[in-house]
């Protein structure tokens, strides 16, 4: 299937569905380097043109990663729902952009439809929406998920506390734990990613964060980052796991290279559900993901890494995750070259991810090598607010001293929180207000007989 257009005196010509896709993509290092990009901005322009007209349906019809050849293909296919689709399936894919800007077309009206979805379907209207479009549409979609906290709600903007440490000191990891919770950070989950692999290094930190949340009966959850198969290991000892993390991509082969399966993500997260330590919901989950995967990894079947990653939400979305962020700005300029490609990568991801289902949040993040600063990160931190993203990133100070990045910091949610009205999860909020940490909403002075402070230490 091939496609072509003439403008002005030029004629352009893409020989595949996949081609088209990564010439329409709007700009970014990474489908430079990997050969896959417009070499002009008319010919991402004609891209774009060629791309609307096509209609959805093309994309069960001409699959961009053979089925035979990619588990992620076969699981996109294997679970499309045609009665969902229905509804649409006459529709191009400007169509689709047009319908789904229509006042008529509400979340709801969305949700409806979500079912019969592809990645492919959505990532092809991304790549024709500007930047505000996908901010409307992002707003109208809610994804509601609970464990011990309920995230997503709206009005609500929910937070991971993030305490890395480079030497997983534990000390030093629980002083950032009790910084955060005084800002009134973590209802998402307190998430540490372990300088450290291991079992044991998971199950210290597992115990450490466990003891905290019941000590102080917080309502939230605790998560380390450790591979899924280092998960498995500590919940086959009885460790007290209660959010299971992996980084997922969008190809069998990205996926193969993460050290991961769909079979081996299935074993995990059947475990986790066992477990039952979920109060007030049973989403066992936490996925990441980020522009670039595919690529780094050799394995993005000729496509660009806008459309790899919207992939790797199929891969999400079959196993029901309680979280999903892109962390978008982490894998550096080698792949998103400065602030205005981050900024329309994020807008993107969170978007696609919520049309898909996902309950998305963003690590809103940058490398000291990228032409990017805090102006940038501020700027798209307001834009995923107003979009209705479900969570962020809170770091001590922004700088995350174990991985290397710079991220968003405790005062960053509050500034978001008071522009745009939004409090934290319910469950956490009336927790924050028990423990005098916030006073209808507000944060207050610590004192000094406020129960995390009682004795010294978390």
């Amino acid at each position: 299937m091939s496609y072509s257009i003439t403008l002005g005196r030029t004629h352009h010509s893409f020989a595949t569905l996949g081609e088209l896709m990564a010439r329409a993509t709007p700009l970014r290092s990474g489908d430079v380097l990997a050969g896959v990009a417009a070499s002009t901005a008319e010919e991402r322009v004609a891209a774009q043109f060629l791309l609307a007209d096509v209609p959805l349906a093309d994309f069960l019809r001409y699959p961009l990663v053979p089925y035979e050849d990619d588990e992620v293909t076969r699981l996109i296919i294997d679970s499309h729902d045609a009665s969902a689709f229905a509804s649409i399936s006459s529709l191009s894919v400007g169509e689709f952009r047009d319908w789904l800007l229509k006042y008529e077309t509400t979340g709801e009206t969305i949700a409806a439809v979500r079912a019969g979805l592809t990645p492919e379907m959505v990532a092809a209207v991304s790549k024709i929406m500007g930047n505000q479009d996908l901010v409307l549409v992002a707003s109208k979609l809610r994804v509601i998920t609970a464990f011990r906290s309920t995230i997503g709600q709206q009005g609500r903007l929910s937070v991971r506390l993030q305490p890395n440490h480079p030497t997983d000191d534990i000390q030093g990891i629980a002083a950032s734990i009790l910084d955060g919770l005084l800002y009134g950070c973590g209802d998402a989950v307190i998430g540490i990613n372990p300088a450290t692999d291991s079992v044991e290094a998971m199950n210290r930190l597992l115990h450490l964060t466990d003891d905290l949340i019941q000590k102080y009966e917080v309502p939230t959850q605790s998560c380390v980052l450790a591979h899924v198969t280092t998960a498995l290991r500590c919940m086959e000892q009885g460790s007290p796991v209660d959010i299971v993390f992996q980084s997922i991509a969008g190809t069998q082969a990205a996926n193969k290279s993460f050290g991961i399966s769909l079979d081996l993500l299935a074993e995990a997260h059947k475990a986790a559900v066992s477990l039952e330590r979920g109060t007030v919901g049973k989403q066992v989950m936490y996925f990441e993901t980020g522009q670039g995967s595919c690529l780094s990894a050799d394995a993005n079947h000729g496509l660009d890494q806008q459309t790899c990653e919207v992939r790797a939400y199929a891969v999400a979305r079959a196993f029901d995750p309680f979280l999903v962020n892109t962390v978008v700005g982490f894998i550096g300029p080698e792949y998103l070259y400065d602030g205005k490609q981050i900024i329309r990568a994020g807008l993107e991801d969170h978007f696609c991810g919520k049309m898909l289902g996902l309950p998305m949040g963003c690590d809103v993040c940058y490398t000291n090598h990228a032409e990017a600063d805090q102006d940038d990160m501020d700027t798209l931190l307001t834009m995923l607010g107003v979009a209705g993203c479900n969570f962020i990133m809170g770091v001590p100070g922004s700088d995350d001293i174990m991985l290397g990045y710079q991220s968003t910091s405790f005062h960053d949610i509050h500034y978001l929180r008071q522009a745009l009205n939004l409090k934290p999860a319910p469950e956490f909020e009336q927790w924050l207000e028990k423990m005098r940490i916030t006073k209808q909403g507000r944060l207050t002075p610590v004192e000094p007989m406020n129960p995390l402070l009682a004795h010294g230490r978390v």
